[in-house]
């Protein structure tokens, strides 16, 4: 529609070449509702972006707009600075109800600027403040934002102010191994940081991490090695921040990602998916950690009350309908059924993820290795399992996946280390019908961007 295609050109004119998403997926949105989205060109798509995560229910779901109207057919005041209202009190109640086992009793919230990456500045300055320290551990891969001190702990950070330490993965092991020993091998590297007093690294402040890897290709830390950096972080008085802005709220099969490994860390950032689809972050840590002195982190838009409210009814919603339970069992169907793209096409190197956070990576298969060279990869490799390299990623095939996604109404997202990995983050909400529709697409999507644009071929 040529209405349509101006609002594309006016904005590729007139906003900022910071723009992402807008570059890859050139529709228009104009009506959207749980899973779909509706294009101002009548075209339909199913919406597996799912606002990067923060649409845990989907597009506009029923409770979440009856919680927007609640509060401002009352009357109440949108804007309230850090005073105390009764919907920031339902929501600070409903979200310490949710809490993993052990922080619940002992917790704190801090309301900060709407994003996430407000919500790492602000977890980062308070264990500074706790400790006295200065210095920060994170890990290769990771994401925690776009601000200054977020990017310093992030994968593609432009100095070396925060040490970085070695995520342990099966495809891409850093060591070569992948599976238990290849997690061993990550853990003992930041143990030596941590009692090596030539190290280089002073003692930090803190740690940061991601139970799952987003960004940076959806990759699942094994659960014995997050216990084993919680106990690594105990013993030497780091407090553990884990970062669920993205994984939170029921994404990976439990409410909070760490849960499956069973920790409990000394803060969380979370954002995304706790606003209920509108702008609201915050930092929940040990009271222990509670040294600020008043005004020491504030934000003029800590108290949006309708994100309050919307995210109250998300939280409840998923809570009591059992909807992290159900992303467990779904996504567990959809990766065993994606994994046959892993058999059956040499250019999927990878399937992986947790719950409904999924992610298919796209790999070069050029050069491959003769087939007993390169075994099919195992759930859990061994050293025996890994006598080979990794294929090499390939962008530009991602790339193709996605536009022709794009084409077939399905909506997905580019990431990892090359931009290799499809990622998938539907709604909790999605039907099974809906993923078999998710999972038809994508399939044809790779069949035919596997033909078009490499020499792929079908496995034997």
């Amino acid at each position: 529609m040529p209405w349509q295609e101006g609002i594309l050109r006016r904005q590729a004119a007139r906003e900022s070449s910071a723009r992402t998403y807008a570059r890859a997926l050139p529709i228009v949105p104009v009506r959207a509702r749980g899973m779909t989205i509706e294009g101002a060109d009548g075209r339909r798509y199913l919406d597996c972006l799912s606002g990067a995560g923060t649409l845990a229910l989907g597009h506009n779901h029923p409770v979440v707009l009856e919680a927007i109207r609640k509060v401002l057919d009352s009357g109440a005041p949108l804007h309230v600075l850090d005073l105390a209202t009764p919907v920031k009190d339902a929501f600070i109640t409903e979200l310490f109800r949710t809490l993993p086992a052990g922080l619940a009793d002992h917790a704190r919230v801090q309301f900060c600027g709407p994003a996430g990456t407000d919500a790492v500045e602000a977890a980062f300055k308070l264990v500074r403040t706790a400790t006295g320290r200065d210095g920060l551990l994170a890990f290769t891969g990771a994401y925690h934002g776009m601000t200054s001190g977020a990017l310093e702990a992030s994968g593609n950070a432009p100095d070396v102010r925060v040490a970085r330490l070695p995520y342990p993965q099966d495809y891409r092991c850093p060591f070569g191994v992948g599976g238990d020993r290849g997690a061993e091998l990550a853990a003992r590297w930041t143990e030596s940081v941590l009692t090596d007093p030539k190290s280089g690294v002073p003692h930090p402040a803190g740690m940061i991490l991601e139970p799952v890897q987003g960004e940076g290709g959806v990759i699942p830390a094994p659960d014995a090695w997050l216990r084993r950096m919680r106990q690594l972080t105990a013993d030497h008085s780091v407090p553990l921040i884990v970062d669920e802005v993205q994984t939170g709220v029921g994404r990976t099969g439990a409410f909070w990602a760490v849960e499956h490994s069973g920790v409990t860390p000394d803060v969380m950032v979370l954002s995304k998916a706790i606003g209920g689809s509108l702008p609201l972050a915050v930092v929940v840590y040990h009271e222990d950690l509670d040294v600020w002195e008043p005004g020491a982190h504030a934000g003029t838009f800590r108290g949006n009350q309708l994100a309050m409210a919307a995210g109250t009814a998300t939280l409840a919603h998923v809570r009591e309908n059992g909807l992290a339970d159900r992303a467990h069992r779904l996504g567990d169907r959809m990766l065993t059924e994606l994994r046959r793209l892993r058999t059956d096409f040499t250019c999927v190197g990878d399937v992986r993820g947790r719950g409904l956070m999924i992610g298919v990576e796209l790999v070069d298969p050029s050069g491959e290795p003769t087939p007993k060279q390169h075994p099919q990869p195992t759930e859990n490799p061994t050293p025996a399992d890994r006598t080979y390299e990794p294929l090499p990623p390939a962008p530009e095939l991602a790339a193709a996946v996605q536009r022709e996604c794009l084409r077939r109404g399905l909506i997905v997202e580019l990431g990892g280390r090359h931009n290799s990995v499809v990622r998938l983050l539907p709604p909790l909400t999605i039907t099974d019908e809906q993923a078999t529709a998710v999972l038809d697409r994508l399939t044809d999507a790779v069949q035919t961007a596997a033909r078009t644009h490499t020499q792929t071929r079908l496995r034997p």
